[in-house]
């Protein structure tokens, strides 16, 4: 169970990165994903059916990608569509355009080489999806780490941070917004033919659910490994990814239908979003309730509302008597 999540969680980990380069670096809930996911499947397996190798099959996915990102760009940027809008209007019009491509909405793969089918063929599958899936999760961290290391890097994470004052200092916000919805959806492409080939076809349904899918590995791999370093963070996503396959294998292997596994990534994502405002919410109380001790303030007095009052005019009477002894002081000396 924990080998091949961590096969599946590779080939998922592009799709996480190019959720978090939006999400977390430019700031934008990204609604494309949903289309390009299955466009980067369909042109893969289409590219393979027409004779490419699967190399080359899977950069054409990576390129469509990158293509309906610049779409999405350009409706956020120069139309000023908000970006909820945009990235809604590029994924519906990508499912005709992916219907096509395909001329089905299910295309198969037939006797054709995969990327997998380049590694010995006495290794088992999951072997041959882990390697695979490290091979590339690895070229794309690698190249990441380089690129926000950069001056178009770090231009592009200035304009999710500070807009504004990035276009004060000259950076032109709109082409940075582009480029990052096209890196963006050429990484959520990428997995899309990545999976593609691991399941042997590509189906127009197949984008139904995966935002839902990249928020919540998102989530879970800053829970787990959360840092102010570009390759923590990019780390954390690929840790987020192996992690949320392996729950949603956990709960298939307890017995719940693969129908299920929709809502289940949807509690998934709850969970998720409301455990760190839990912490903070406990943190907040157990910082308070220390402050009261160390005050000699009795904590059980904050929970009744009649004795509120009072409490405050307590800490206002303390305030004043030590401002009082601190004026004193100074005029003595």
């Amino acid at each position: 169970m924990l080998i091949t999540s961590i096969g599946q969680g590779l080939l998922w980990a592009p799709l996480v990165i190019g959720v978090f380069l939006t999400f977390r670096i430019l700031n934008i809930p990204d609604l494309t994903t949903e289309g390009s996911f299955p466009l980067g499947a369909a042109v893969t397996i289409s590219a393979m059916l027409a004779g490419q190798s699967a190399i080359v099959a899977s950069l054409f996915g990576f390129v469509a990608g990158c293509l309906a990102g610049w779409v999405t760009g350009l409706l956020d940027t120069k139309l000023k569509m908000p970006s909820l809008l945009a990235g809604i209007l590029t994924m519906t019009g990508l499912y005709s355009i992916n219907m096509h491509i395909m001329g089905k909405a299910n295309i198969p793969l037939l006797d054709q080489k995969t990327l997998m089918g380049w590694l010995p063929a006495s290794w088992s599958l999951n072997l041959q999806t882990i390697v695979i899936g490290a091979v590339v999760t690895l070229v794309v961290l690698v190249g990441l780490i380089w690129l926000f290391q950069t001056r178009l890097g770090l231009s592009l994470m200035a304009t999710g941070n500070n807009p504004a004052m990035s276009a004060a200092n000259g950076i032109y916000t709109d082409r940075m917004v582009i480029i990052g919805y096209m890196l963006s959806n050429g990484l959520i492409a990428l997995s899309g033919g990545l999976i593609a080939q691991s399941n042997g076809y590509a189906d127009i349904g197949m984008g139904i659910g995966t935002i839902v899918i990249g928020l919540a590995s998102v989530l879970v791999g800053e829970i787990f490994l959360h840092g102010r370093q570009i390759w923590v963070r990019l780390t954390g996503m690929v840790v987020g990814a192996i992690i949320y396959r392996y729950l949603l294998t956990l709960a298939m292997g307890l017995g719940f239908p693969v129908n299920d596994l929709k809502i289940l990534s949807a509690a998934i994502l709850v969970i998720v979003i409301c455990l760190p405002l839990l912490q903070n919410k406990y943190r907040t109380k157990r910082q308070l309730r220390r402050y009261l001790k160390e005050i000699g303030v009795d904590q059980h007095a904050t929970t009744n509302y009649s004795e509120r009052p009072t409490l405050t005019k307590s800490l206002l009477s303390r305030n004043q008597q030590r401002a009082a002894r601190l004026k004193g002081r100074e005029s003595n000396d």
